[in-house]
C-alpha cells in the first residue's frame, strides 16, 4: 500500500466525491465522515510521501507500470510534497468549519456541496503531483470547475461573481492550454522532465516564446496577478466562508506552485525566460501596491481581506520572479504563512457573520468581548499580516527583502515597505473597532414617551428598511437560527468553528518561530540547485 501513497493522495478525495452524492440520498448521517475521513487520508499519504522523499529523493509514480513520457506520472518531491501537505490540511480544517457554519442544509445540496469540494481538493492536490503539464491543465479545470460552483452557493451576489469568476478563469485556462501547445509543437513532448531535457534546444524560437508568454499570463489570471486580478475581490466577498478560506489560502498559492514549476524546473534559466519574469516582477510590485491602496479605502472586512489578498500573493510571484535563492525561500515560505494568515482571518470574518449577518468592519465593534478567542487569533493573523515579528509574516518579507537586495532590486524593497505600512493602516483600523471601540448601547424603551416613540418609528421603519436594501445589495448570509442559537451559547463558537481558528492563530505564530527549521528542513530542498 505504501507504494501506492503518490495515488492515494488524489485518489481518495476523488473517489469520495463520488460516493458522497449517493450518500447524501441513501445514507446521509455518513456524508460528513466519509468526507472527513477521506481528507484525513490524503493528508496522512501526503505526510507519509513528504518524509519519504525528504529521506530518500524524489519520487516518481507510474500508472498502469507504463513510463513517462507514454504513461501518467506522479513526481512527488520537496516541493510538491510540502504542497500536497498544506492543501490537504487546509481541506480537512475546512471541512470541520463548513458544516457548523452552513448549519442543516437540504439533502441534495448538502451532497452537491461536498462532493464539489472533495472534487476542489482532488483537482489542487493533482495540480500539485502530477508530472505532466496536460494533467496540470486538467486538475487545474476540474478545480476550477468546482471553485465556481462553490461560489455560486453564495446566492445573490455571489452567483455574479462566480459567473465573472467563470469568464476570466475560462480565458485564463485558454492561455495555459494554448501555450502548451506551443511548447508541444516545439519539443513533441508534454511530460515535465521530458520537457525539460528537451526544451533548451528550442527555447531560442519564437515558438517556445510564445508559449511560454501564454503560460504566464494564463497562470498570472489563476494567481490573481495584477492586473488580471478581476474576479477575485467579488467571488471572495460573496461566497461561503467555508469555501473563502480553502481557496484564498490554498487555492491561488497552488497556481503559483504550477508557475515556479514550469518556470524553474521545466524550462530553467536562460532565453526569454529571464525577461519574462522580470516582467512578472513589476507586474507583482505593482499588484503589492495596487492592493494594499485598495485594501485601505474598503469599509467591507471582506473586500478589505480581498484586496489584501491581491498584494499578498504580488509578493509570493515577486519573490518567484527575483531568481535569487533567498527570493525563492521567502516566496515559499509566504505561501506558507499567507495560507495561515488568511485562512484564519476569513474563517473569523465568517465567525462574525455567523453570529451577526453582517461583514462590513463596523460589524467588528466591541467584538473582543464578545469573542476574545477569536478576535485573538484575529489579532495574531493581522500582526502577521503587517510583518511584525515573531509571527510568520516578518520572516517571510525578510527573506524577500533580502533576496531583492541580493539581485539588487532597490526599488522593491521599497515597495515592500510601504505595503506593510499601509497594512498597518487597515488593519489597524480592525484591531482598533475590536479593542478599544464599544458597540453602542440599545437605547431604554422605558423612558420613552408614547409620543416620542410614535414620532421616532416612521424614521426607525426607514431605517430598518434601508439596512436590509443595504444587506441584500451586499449579498450578505442570513443565518437567523444561527444567530438565535449563538444567544443561547455559553461559548462564542461552536466548537468545530472555534478550534480550526485557534489553530491557525497559534499557526502563525509556531511558523515564525520556526521559519529556520522549515526553511532548513523543507525548503531550501524545494529550490533549484541553480536559481537564475
Amino acid at each position: 500500500m505504501t507504494s501506492h501513497l503518490p495515488a492515494l493522495i488524489v485518489l481518495t478525495p476523488l473517489v469520495a466525491a463520488l460516493v458522497v452524492p449517493v450518500l447524501a440520498i441513501l445514507a446521509r448521517v455518513l456524508v460528513r465522515p466519509v468526507a472527513v475521513l477521506s481528507l484525513a487520508a490524503s493528508l496522512a499519504a501526503s505526510l507519509a510521501s513528504l518524509q519519504r522523499v525528504l529521506a530518500e529523493g524524489p519520487w516518481s509514480y507510474h500508472f498502469g507500470g507504463w513510463a513517462p513520457p507514454w504513461g501518467i506520472e506522479y513526481v512527488i518531491d520537496p516541493l510538491s510534497g510540502g504542497m500536497a501537505v498544506l492543501v490537504s490540511f487546509f481541506a480537512l480544517l475546512a471541512a470541520f468549519y463548513a458544516p457548523a457554519y452552513l448549519g442543516v442544509l437540504a439533502q441534495l445540496r448538502e451532497g452537491a456541496l461536498g462532493s464539489l469540494f472533495l472534487l476542489l481538493v482532488a483537482g489542487l492536490l493533482g495540480v500539485v503531483v502530477t508530472g505532466d503539464v496536460f494533467n496540470l491543465f486538467v486538475f487545474l479545470e476540474i478545480s476550477s470547475l468546482a471553485v465556481y460552483a462553490l461560489v455560486a452557493a453564495g446566492g445573490n451576489r455571489a452567483t455574479v461573481a462566480a459567473f465573472r469568476y467563470m469568464l476570466i478563469g475560462t480565458v485564463g485556462a485558454s492561455f495555459y492550454l494554448l501555450g502548451i501547445g506551443y511548447l508541444y509543437a516545439a519539443t513533441g513532448t508534454l511530460n515535465m522532465a521530458d520537457l525539460a531535457a528537451r526544451l533548451p534546444a528550442a527555447l531560442e524560437t519564437r515558438v517556445a516564446a510564445v508559449g511560454l508568454a501564454l503560460i504566464a499570463a494564463g497562470l498570472g489570471v489563476k494567481v490573481a496577478l495584477f492586473p488580471l486580478h478581476g474576479w477575485l475581490p467579488d467571488a471572495y466577498s460573496t461566497a461561503p466562508a467555508p469555501v473563502v478560506a480553502f481557496a484564498a489560502a490554498v487555492q491561488t498559492k497552488v497556481a503559483a506552485y504550477a508557475f515556479f514549476r514550469i518556470f524553474y524546473f521545466v524550462v530553467g534559466p536562460g532565453g526569454p525566460v529571464e525577461p519574462l519574469l522580470r516582467l512578472v516582477g513589476l507586474a507583482a510590485a505593482a499588484g503589492i501596491v495596487a492592493g494594499s491602496l485598495l485594501a485601505l479605502a474598503q469599509r467591507d472586512f471582506w473586500r478589505m481581506l480581498a484586496y489584501s489578498s491581491v498584494a499578498q500573493l504580488g509578493y509570493v510571484v515577486l519573490g518567484l520572479s527575483l531568481g535569487t535563492r533567498l527570493g525563492l525561500y521567502g516566496a515559499l515560505l509566504h505561501i506558507l504563512n499567507h495560507a495561515l494568515m488568511k485562512g484564519c482571518l476569513f474563517m473569523v470574518a465568517g465567525a462574525v457573520r455567523w453570529r451577526t449577518g453582517r461583514q462590513d468592519i463596523a460589524a467588528l465593534t466591541g467584538m473582543a468581548r464578545k469573542m476574545p478567542l477569536s478576535m485573538g487569533a484575529l489579532f495574531v493573523a493581522a500582526v502577521s499580516m503587517i510583518g511584525l515579528p515573531p509571527t510568520g509574516g516578518f520572516f517571510s518579507k525578510w527573506y524577500l527583502v533580502l533576496g531583492s537586495l541580493e539581485a539588487g532590486a532597490w526599488g522593491y524593497v521599497v515597495v515592500i515597505i510601504v505595503s506593510s505600512l499601509l497594512s498597518a493602516a487597515y488593519f489597524f483600523r480592525v484591531i482598533e473597532q475590536v479593542y478599544l471601540r464599544r458597540a453602542p448601547a440599545p437605547e431604554s424603551e422605558a423612558g420613552r414617551k408614547p409620543e416620542e416613540e410614535a414620532g421616532r418609528e416612521p424614521e426607525a421603519k426607514a431605517g430598518r428598511e434601508q439596512e436590509a436594501g443595504r444587506e441584500q445589495e451586499a449579498g450578505r448570509e442570513q443565518e437567523p437560527e444561527a444567530a438565535t442559537a449563538a444567544r443561547r451559547r455559553p461559548w462564542e463558537l461552536p466548537w468545530p468553528m472555534l478550534v480550526p481558528i485557534l489553530l491557525l492563530g497559534a499557526g502563525v505564530v509556531v511558523a515564525g518561530l520556526s521559519s529556520g527549521f522549515i526553511i532548513r528542513e523543507v525548503i531550501q530542498f524545494a529550490v533549484p540547485v541553480e536559481p537564475f
